[in-house]
């Protein structure tokens, strides 16, 4: 175990997820507003890719959709049921560039294995784990890799596709975009922004087009163009009032975007997860104010959460400020329930959004 163990660390310290510079500072309480919770979708890039593939198979029952961008299936780093190894050995390998460097060629076994992990979904459905599969099938998918993206392959986000696919989601929900020349990076159509095929910090790249938006539009229909003013109201809110502990990794504090309709009628959740070195602790509001999420949502009566997670050297051992999708939330030891309801990171975002959908007080 203490060998395991070592192993562990090493490979942590050389996770390449995500992004980067201003603390917040006093926040208020998330409000009750009255929300339609069996109206959430959920998103996010890399490691937030990876979370948001976890949230919506776990809490499928109420959730209508999905955007991933440069992220894996659920469970990724259970997706090598050989290996005796800890899940985060598989995280940097299988679920990112598996032939990078390899000596050995490159093999479709050493991609993650949708049958596989299809079936360890049932079989977490049968166990009370996770929401009844049976909810996803009528979801929308979005998916995302960018051809020039060197941190997670794009045969491995092709296998999220197949995932869902074998859980019998309807082919046309599913939108797999997959041609763009785009870097490791969610993308906008911003001039300001890095080049299209750039990866580095804040992972935010101009390729002409708003993700956002596409994402949105995709899950929900139809939405209305973005005004020239936006008139909603982004908040800084406690977000320790909803986590468990130290080990969950989760910052102190959070942001939602409130749309002014949203104050009046009962409106739409999407949960946004931004990638490593990309929470509020290490970019500020980037992520948060330069996404194009709040445009879009605005004037489309949905309302845009961002859970912060932060990077921390010891306990728990997330160097890069990434969400949890091999187990640092129980110290990277078994037994491992990052995939499941009962994950402490995914406890506290339900919390939050079911604060969202509380009646107004």
């Amino acid at each position: 175990m203490k060998e395991l163990w070592l192993v562990s660390l090493v490979l942590l310290a050389s996770v390449e997820l995500c992004i980067a510079s201003e603390t917040p500072t006093s926040s208020v309480e998330l409000p009750a507003m009255a929300a339609l919770q069996d109206q959430t979708s959920i998103s996010g890039l890399s490691s937030g890719g990876f979370m948001a593939a976890q949230y919506h198979v776990a809490y499928s029952k109420h959730l209508v959709g999905v955007g991933i961008v440069a992220g894996g299936p659920w469970n990724c780093a259970g997706s090598d049921e050989n290996s005796l190894l800890p899940p985060v050995s598989t995280a940097v390998s299988t679920c990112m560039t598996p032939c990078k460097d390899s000596w050995f060629g490159c093999r479709d076994t050493m991609y993650p294995n949708s049958e596989y992990l299809a079936s360890l979904a049932k079989r977490e459905t049968d166990r009370g784990g996770i929401d009844d599969v049976s909810h996803l099938r009528d979801d929308k998918v979005y998916i995302f890799s960018g051809t020039k993206d060197p941190t997670v392959a794009t045969k491995v986000v092709d296998s999220v596709q197949r995932f869902y696919r074998l859980l019998g989601v309807n082919e046309s929900f599913i939108k797999y975009d997959n041609e763009i020349e785009a870097g490791h990076g969610f993308i906008t159509a911003e001039k300001a922004d890095l080049p299209c095929a750039s990866t580095q910090s804040p992972y935010i790249n101009n390729c002409g087009f708003q993700q956002a938006r596409s994402i949105l539009e995709h899950i929900y229909g139809g939405l209305q163009l973005a005004e020239p003013e936006m008139t909603g109201q982004l908040l800084r809110f406690n977000q320790r009032e909803f986590t468990s502990g130290a080990l969950d990794g989760m910052d102190e504090e959070a942001y939602v975007y409130l749309p002014r309709s949203c104050y009046q009628q009962a409106c739409r959740i999407h949960v946004a997860f931004h990638g490593c070195r990309q929470g509020a602790s290490v970019v500020g509001r980037r992520y948060v104010e330069g996404t194009g999420y709040n445009r879009v949502a605005d004037n489309n009566n949905i309302i845009v959460l961002y859970p912060q997670v932060k990077k921390s050297n010891l306990l728990p051992m997330n160097p890069r400020g990434c969400w949890d999708f091999w187990g640092y939330s129980s110290n990277n030891l078994p037994p491992y329930d990052y995939y499941k309801k009962s994950a402490p990171q995914m406890k506290a975002v339900q919390r939050m959004i079911a604060r969202l959908a509380s009646p107004r007080g």
